[in-house]
């Protein structure tokens, strides 16, 4: 749910896919060490982007990789 206008959310994938044109090739543990998350690169925790559909509202979201 959107922390702004409370409707939907969509996940955009991993977060770290939208640093830069490269980002999405990038190993996941090499780029975890950027994503602002203490540790991320030894859990089983990932950084997405998910996106308002109604408001546009973007946040970054922890998710466990095992709900893959």
């Amino acid at each position: 749910m959107c922390a702004k206008c409370g409707d939907t959310t969509v996940d955009q994938g991993r977060y770290h896919d939208y640093y830069d044109e490269y980002s999405p090739y990038m190993d996941i543990q090499e780029i975890q060490l950027a994503d602002g998350i203490p540790n991320s690169s030894c859990t089983d925790t990932c950084l997405h982007l998910f996106t308002c559909k109604r408001c546009g509202e973007e946040e970054g979201r922890s998710i466990d990789m095992v709900e893959f």
